[in-house]
């Protein structure tokens, strides 16, 4: 996926006048935390409402507090749905795409074959490993999410699995091919951002891209063989029967599939290419299924709603088409302006500047960096974020220890790009439980990667040697950030 990148805001850049003190950057964060807290955990009321409150609560402290205009808040709340636009549209297109391949057959044909090759007891490590092959060949956890992604969660529910199992395997395999993927856009930006040449900022990540990848399978693996026996006699032929009375499943279904990979691996940009997974799997749906042309478009708008002669079946093939999307598309608008109100006033540079004249060292500035990254996506809502704000902010810091570039963009996005789905209001967290039908803290607790991939990190950084032949010593920096 990739995205329109606009510049943030810099401590230096935020005038003197109107820069938030740490009190001040901290009102509107411990809001967001305790509305978000109440309103979704304790009420138990959905993200819109508490977003809301926490945009009204940082906007009223950016113009009575701060002194922002109502012009320079609503340029920033508009400045963060400019960047996140097209997440926007991936969201309506998705939504879309999952309908049309349904009543293409695609995804019933994967759930079909897959079931004849999988078994439990492999299904949750194969998974991981299909969707990381995936998502490196393609460059996007998204579209490998949403296209793939939703077979196996088909397929998994046949055997048995746990969907939010089934979910954290397919997210761990995405987000680590993408992180490692020369095609990726976050991998581009965190390379781009600190001025990292874009295979030393890859080869900087592998080491701990496959420690913890590698991890994860093993922990699935583990995982899968708990699963064992738990499937009943005649559940898989039953839902195989179910799936081929239902849909034409000739290799044919399978075009849509090609298509967008094949655009995908020829290096088309996310949204055109599943732009074309649709009209492909519209085309399908007409020739192979014989379904009338309005047919096939309605279902793209409306969604499918298969009478199969078995309920769960007819459950995990059911869709809403892009009407659906209303309720996701309405917490990303939401949590994408909250974002861009904490950019604009400053809180996010400041609170990010404070943190990192608290390092007392190499290795503290690179822990801080990646707790920065997660910080930011936790409050801005989308992945870009957390890598632009820390990326631009800590930069200068960097040259002072006499570290590299690619320490700063490997901490950035080692930290910040697979944690982004971990957080219920977050663009990614919302697309990903929007495709698996899960909710976020209900795959959370086997999404991995998302946590052995920063704490790797951390853990390399705080007893390793890689930093000690740092050419600054602590008391130097020290004194350093003092001066500032």
């Amino acid at each position: 996926m990739t995205s329109l990148t606009l510049e943030p805001l810099t401590y230096e850049d935020i005038p003197s006048e109107r820069r938030p003190g740490v009190l001040q950057a901290l009102v509107p964060v411990l809001g967001v935390v305790l509305f978000l807290g109440i309103g979704s955990g304790y009420l138990k009321l959905a993200p819109h409402g508490p977003l809301l409150w926490s945009i009204v609560l940082t906007g009223a402290v950016g113009k009575y507090w701060l002194g922002y205009s109502w012009d320079d808040l609503y340029e920033g709340l508009a400045d963060s749905l400019l960047m996140g636009l097209q997440a926007i549209l991936i969201l309506f297109v998705i939504y879309g795409l999952i309908a049309t391949w349904v009543s293409a057959g695609t995804i019933p044909g994967l759930m079909y074959y897959g079931l004849s090759i999988l078994t439990p007891d492999v299904f949750l490590p194969a998974t991981a490993l299909l969707a990381m092959v995936v998502a490196f060949s393609i460059g996007s956890s998204w579209t490998t999410a949403g296209t793939l992604g939703v077979a196996f969660i088909g397929i998994g529910s046949g055997l048995g699995v746990p969907t939010p199992m089934t979910a954290g395997a397919i997210l761990s395999g995405a987000y680590a091919g993408d992180k490692q993927s020369p095609l990726s856009d976050t991998t581009n930006l965190a390379a781009a951002v600190t001025n990292t040449d874009l295979y030393d900022h890859i080869r900087a990540m592998r080491n701990g891209t496959v420690l913890a990848f590698g991890l994860s399978v093993l922990l699935y693996a583990a995982l899968g063989l708990r699963t064992v026996g738990e499937i009943p006699d005649g559940r898989v032929a039953e839902i195989q029967g179910a799936l081929a009375g239902s849909y034409d499943l000739s290799v044919l279904v399978l075009l849509p599939l090609v298509v967008t990979f094949g655009l995908a691996l020829y290096g088309i940009p996310a949204l055109p290419t599943l732009v074309a997974g649709v009209f492909a799997g519209t085309f399908t749906t007409i020739f192979v299924q014989g379904r009338s042309f309005t047919a096939a478009w309605t279902v793209f708008l409306d969604g499918t709603a298969p009478e199969t002669g078995m309920d769960l079946v007819n459950d995990l093939l059911a869709s809403g088409g892009i009407s659906g999307s209303a309720w996701t598309i309405a917490v990303v608008v939401a949590a994408l302006s909250l974002g861009g109100l904490l950019e604009r006033t400053g809180v996010l540079a400041v609170l990010a500047h404070h943190l990192a004249t608290a390092v007392r060292g190499p290795r503290s500035l690179v822990v801080g960096t990646g707790v920065s990254a997660i910080f930011v996506n936790a409050f801005s809502a989308q992945q870009y974020m957390s890598i632009v704000v820390p990326g631009l902010t800590l930069r200068n810091l960097y040259d002072e220890y006499g570290l590299a570039s690619d320490d700063l963009s490997q901490a950035i996005e080692s930290a910040g790009t697979p944690t982004g789905a971990l957080f219920p209001w977050h663009a990614g967290a919302v697309y990903m439980s929007a495709v698996f039908g899960v909710g976020t803290l209900a795959y959370a607790p086997y999404y991995f990667f998302a946590f052995l991939s920063p704490l790797i990190l951390f853990a390399t950084t705080l007893f390793g040697g890689r930093y000690d032949g740092s050419k600054q010593t602590d008391s130097a920096t020290s004194s350093a950030v003092a001066d500032d």
